[in-house]
């Protein structure tokens, strides 16, 4: 189920500079509702200690109340003090943060992350980003904060102000503008609960990257007929109006097409990455399919992206897109 949408409330544009960061944390310390960039999307950030502030996250995104949320923090000794890391998660955050990576361990016993905010969970799902902007708010809001991808629940994850403000305007407080993000898509998250690393959530740091930081392959989490552990583990997901037919040669009649590589130009069509950059493919990502989703077909064509490194990520999101809902 959802939380009620609550009553409509101005939106206001902030810059990224030191009185916009200001203004974004005084908003989270008081319970408001901001849209700020991280470096993999944009986040729709509330104070995670609160649970009232976390409910307005889950009405004004209309998302389901049993998905836990992230909560981010701008070091690893804060966030040290919400969850219990072991040595393997401890060697990827010195690995890998600040940066595009969330780690699920076991909530500390003092940890003041709301159980709204971990679903009711024994564990918390943390991360220490790595946009500046972002680190500065995380400092001066001086506590941790709940930041899912600032769009309605299931609906293309937003990576500019202007997608922030799409879906969410009159239903938060503000949006930090920092212009579009760099990484794309969000972050990976890994389990470090139980002694063997689990994967839950393909994202911007490839897995490859995180074996060889463990030394040893990850064990890929299943998810039926268990709550989510961690964000981005429903069916349906990053969900487009139109239908999604993936792994397409070429677009059929009436189709949009998503392209990927070299390869010839369709009416309705955009390409993640003319050159076959699976980097460049993930930053644009979401964009396209949003501006696809936009001119009104019925279906989005898309060719075939290579599962290996961020390729992994997009597919993730791609399925998900295209689960049906």
């Amino acid at each position: 189920m959802s939380q009620p949408f609550p009553a409509p409330r101005p939106t206001r544009l902030l810059a990224p500079d030191a009185t916009g960061i200001a203004e974004a944390a005084a908003l989270l310390r008081a319970g408001g509702l901001v849209a700020l960039p991280t470096e993999t999307v944009y986040g729709l950030a509330a104070d995670a200690t609160s649970g009232t502030a976390v409910a307005g996250i889950y009405a004004a995104k209309e998302r389901p109340s049993f998905n836990p949320l992230i909560s981010h923090l701008p070091d690893l000794a804060s966030a040290r003090r919400q969850g219990l890391f072991d040595a393997n998660a401890l060697a990827l955050a010195r690995a890998f943060w600040p940066g595009p990576l969330t780690l699920v361990v076991p909530a500390a016993p003092g940890c003041t992350v709301s159980e709204l905010a971990r679903a009711g969970l024994t564990s918390v799902a943390l991360r220490v980003p790595a946009h500046p902007v972002a680190h500065a708010v995380l400092e001066a809001a001086g506590r941790p904060i709940a930041a899912p991808s600032a769009n309605r629940s299931g609906r293309i994850s937003a990576t500019t102000a202007a997608h922030a403000l799409a879906d969410l305007e009159g239903r938060i407080d503000a949006v930090l503008d920092a212009g579009p993000t760099e990484v794309g898509v969000e972050s990976t998250i890994v389990a470090c609960l139980d002694g063997a690393p689990r994967l839950l959530r393909p994202g911007g740091v490839p897995r490859e990257a995180i074996e060889g930081v463990i030394g040893r392959p990850l064990v890929l989490a299943g998810e039926a007929g268990h709550a989510p552990l961690s964000p981005g583990l429903l069916a349906s997901h990053y969900a487009p109006a139109a239908g999604m037919r993936l792994e397409a040669q070429a677009p059929l009649a009436g189709e949009a097409w998503l392209g990927f590589g070299p390869g010839p130009d369709y009416p309705a069509s955009l390409n993640l990455s003319p050159a076959g950059d699976l980097r460049e493919a993930a930053a644009n990502l979401f964009g396209h399919m949003r501006k696809l989703d936009a001119l009104g077909h019925g279906t989005i064509a898309v060719a075939r992206i290579p599962q290996q490194g961020l390729g992994e990520a997009i597919n993730d999101r791609l399925r998900r897109a295209a689960a049906p809902r």
